[in-house]
């Protein structure tokens, strides 16, 4: 069973727009704002496929004892300092990946749109930057049914913001979050994001609706996994063309810095924790010895590399 504490990160990852913006806005202002990437695309060939990142902003966290649940505070602020970094705030970055393939365009997670915090909802711009619009993707495929990964299905005033795409989501995770009697007796902080999940995927006609099981192949080269802990059925999608390999790995890690260096962590917004730390140990040992090019929706810009070993734990290398 979820404990209160628990439930109440998975309701803030989740939550709808306004209270997420309100939570994570309120103390902001004293550590000024997050520096947003120049340019917030960044494409990379695969194979004959391209791989686009589209950032879609950052949002400034007040570092305090509750974001890491098993770890002292000065013993994160250490970690943070010794990579030369603010021990004081981290910056959250949001960036969802853009599949070409052919003439085929498949948007993996989608970030908020124009429901979360003035330093998001870029992503619609970034798209553009590009060469594209929303019309022109095919395919949403969503991760996990946090509320930064599904709230840029919609915009605000309710419209559809990729009107011509099929939306792909995993069952377990599906199941979890339109239970409509777990809803009902999830506490205060978690209704939040169960009604997040009925206002942008639950209202979605049958036939845009694409519902898989983790480990199915989505598309040719596109191969789900499953990668549950951090929600109950969270997926994570390994692209495959001419020989060439790259994994998106969602919300395996938040913030490399701190729990890919320390894998054993827990970040407040992980459901599962114990489940979560051996998929994150499962996935990165085999992203390390197959030395695949991974992304990640919290990685920094441009939130794909290739990931290393570091003592006991990971280091990111972005890309250049």
């Amino acid at each position: 069973m979820m404990d209160r504490r628990l439930f109440l990160g998975a309701g803030i990852a989740g939550a709808s727009a306004l209270t997420f913006s309100s939570v994570w806005s309120q103390n902001t202002p004293n550590f000024g704002a997050p520096v947003l990437p120049e340019v917030g695309f960044r494409r990379m060939k695969l194979g004959a496929m391209d791989i686009i990142a589209l950032n879609d902003g950052v949002l400034r966290r007040p570092l305090g004892e509750e974001f890491v649940r098993n770890a002292p505070l000065e013993q994160v602020k250490a970690l943070l300092a010794s990579q030369n970094l603010p021990t004081d705030y981290v910056d959250i970055p949001f960036t969802a990946f853009l599949v070409v393939s052919g003439n085929t365009k498949f948007l993996i997670d989608t970030g908020f749109a124009d429901n979360g915090p003035p330093t998001t909802g870029k992503l619609r711009a970034n798209l553009a930057a590009a060469g594209y619009k929303p019309e022109d993707i095919n395919h949403v495929i969503i991760s996990h049914y946090h509320g930064d990964h599904i709230n840029g299905l919609r915009a605000k005033d309710g419209s559809l913001v990729y009107p011509n795409a099929k939306v792909h989501v995993p069952a377990p995770e599906h199941a979890y979050w339109m239970d409509d009697a777990r809803m009902e007796a999830a506490p205060p902080a978690m209704k939040g994001a169960f009604q997040a999940v009925r206002r942008t995927i639950g209202s979605l006609p049958a036939s845009q609706l694409v519902v898989f099981e983790p480990g199915a192949e989505l598309a040719p080269g596109i191969t789900s996994s499953a990668a549950f802990g951090h929600t109950p059925g969270m997926s994570v999608f390994t692209i495959r063309s001419e020989g060439q390999s790259f994994m998106y790995v969602a919300d395996v890690v938040n913030v490399p810095s701190l729990f890919a260096r320390s894998p054993e962590w827990a970040v407040a917004f992980d459901m599962d924790a114990e489940m979560a730390k051996q998929t994150r140990r499962r996935v990165f040992d085999m992203l390390v010895k197959e030395k695949t090019v991974a992304g990640g929706f919290h990685f920094p810009f441009p939130a794909f590399g290739t990931l290393e070993t570091a003592g006991n734990g990971y280091q990111f290398k972005p890309m250049a």
